[in-house]
């Protein structure tokens, strides 16, 4: 009998070391999408909102996705690679990267540290949006690389625990202030208002057809990267500093926010149009340097095709632009734009924010 319980136990420590040898060789995959954003954006920077009752801001996220894939690799060697932007780095081991002064990839690497990972591991990160579009890829990627690392290294994570460190993380990298509102369609997906209260901030979807939103919508790349470190950063500073002007167009703007909020849930896309389009007349008064000729080209070409209203995603400079367009006629503004110098990004809105999945890595 005694041999037999330890033959028993034997053959159970072997079947857990199994186990656990194939959930070791498991990688990670995770992807969040992009956004376009309609109204109130820059009011997601703390604490701008604080002193604007009733901030909002109003987005879509689109499915132009954001990837993180993690392999685990034996011993403690890490491998940073990114797909698009073409750069790649590999440490001996953690102490290596945590010592280095520079990246290659600094996303990854800042995220690796933070998530201190006991195995060696090779990430691969690729975005479908154009560098610097200003349809919050680097925000979307965060959350992807944070969601796998979590994942991978066993943290437990809620969404908003995501958003926050993948916020922090961001501003550590750029070295200014970030909004919020870019992590929100990453996670959650859809149409949303971004709720910017004391108690913190809360996301509520908006009920309104996917359906109608890709229709009336084109979304355009320049091929310039907008800047918005800088534009926000200059923003911010005017209205910290009591620019009065500016303070006046951010309460404008929190107005044209949540009364685009409300034309979204009733479906009255006629205001929709005409707040787009005084949302954009507001900020170009805001900062300089927000449009550049190739956007106004654009915008005069879509209003000349069908176009009603348009404005830069993000904080201008250069990057995406959102068109909203009268009904049917989206393919005719696309063509217009296309024949501008614009680049068409074809687009559905992402009905599922951030999804993740394992695969068996050999």
């Amino acid at each position: 009998m005694p041999n037999t319980v330890v033959g028993m136990a034997k053959d159970l420590s072997v079947k857990v070391t199994a186990k656990e040898r194939k959930k070791e060789s498991l990688g990670i995959l995770a992807q969040a999408p992009c956004r376009a954003d309609l109204a109130g954006s820059t009011m997601d920077l703390w604490p701008l909102y604080l002193f604007h009752p009733g901030a909002v801001t109003v987005n879509f996220a689109v499915s132009v996705l954001t990837t993180c894939r993690i392999t685990p690799l034996p011993g403690k060697e890490i491998h940073l690679r990114s797909l698009d932007g073409r750069r790649e780095e590999r440490f001996a081991d953690l102490e290596e990267l945590c010592c280095a002064k520079k990246y290659r990839h600094p996303l990854a690497a800042r995220l690796v540290s933070f998530f201190q990972p006991e195995q060696g591991l090779a990430i691969e990160t690729n975005s479908e949006s154009p560098a610097g579009a200003g349809i919050a890829g680097s925000s979307a990627l965060m959350i992807a690389t944070t969601a796998a690392l979590a994942r991978f290294t066993g943290r437990k994570l809620s969404r908003e625990d995501m958003r926050v460190l993948a916020q922090n993380v961001e501003a550590q990298l750029i070295n200014v202030p970030t909004g919020c509102q870019d992590y929100y369609p990453a996670l959650y997906g859809g149409v949303n208002a971004i709720e910017l209260e004391p108690d913190g901030v809360h996301r509520s979807p908006i009920p309104v057809p996917a359906e109608e939103i890709e229709a009336r919508f084109v979304l355009a790349y320049t091929g310039a990267p907008r800047q918005s470190g800088i534009n926000n950063w200059e923003v911010f500073k005017a209205h910290i500093n009591g620019d009065r002007k500016v303070f006046r167009n951010f309460a404008q703007i929190t107005e044209i926010a949540c009364a685009m909020r409300a034309a979204l849930e009733r479906a009255d896309w006629s205001e929709v149009g005409r707040l787009l389009a005084q949302e954009w007349k507001l900020r170009r008064t805001n900062a300089p340097g927000i449009t550049t000729p190739l956007i106004e080209k654009l915008i005069t070409a879509a209003m000349r095709n069908g176009g009603v209203a348009a404005k830069v995603c993000g904080a201008g400079g250069g990057g995406c632009v959102v068109f909203f367009v009268e009904n049917g006629a989206k393919e005719r503004v696309a063509q217009a734009l296309r024949g501008s110098g614009g680049r068409v990004l074809p687009f559905r809105v992402a009905r599922d924010g951030l999804t993740v999945s394992t695969f068996q890595a050999g």
